[in-house]
């Protein structure tokens, strides 16, 4: 996966935005105001991206490429390479978890402007 590839997959989700609020080194994608994914733009290594804690455990122990959030909360965030090490699918399915496990967390008001 490229950087435009994962990019372009962020913001095809409902209400999702960019911006690099740590500097213009970190791209960083938001719903809502709250973050559910995050890359480095110089090397595009790996993405940080927002997992259920228990499907976070899991992961990490079935692929080699997916590890506790850098800079981030281990146990709700994993960090996942993008070497080549975690399918392209396998990014886009948890690219799609963390949003929706963001969205979720919405005020149903907030959740409905995003159906609208």
């Amino acid at each position: 996966m490229n950087i435009e590839r994962f990019r372009q997959l962020c913001l095809d989700l409902p209400g999702a935005t960019e911006e690099t609020p740590f500097g213009p080194d970190t791209l960083v994608f938001k719903v809502a105001g709250k973050i559910f994914a995050a890359a480095d733009l110089e090397t595009f290594a790996s993405v940080n991206l927002k997992c259920d804690p228990e499907h976070a455990v899991e992961l990490r122990e079935t692929h080699a490429g997916i590890i506790p959030g850098h800079h981030m909360n281990k146990k709700h965030w994993n960090t996942v390479l993008t070497d080549g090490s975690v399918k392209d699918t396998l990014i886009k399915e948890l690219l799609e978890h963390s949003y929706a496990l963001v969205r979720a967390s919405l005020p149903r008001k907030v959740q409905a402007l995003l159906d609208a």
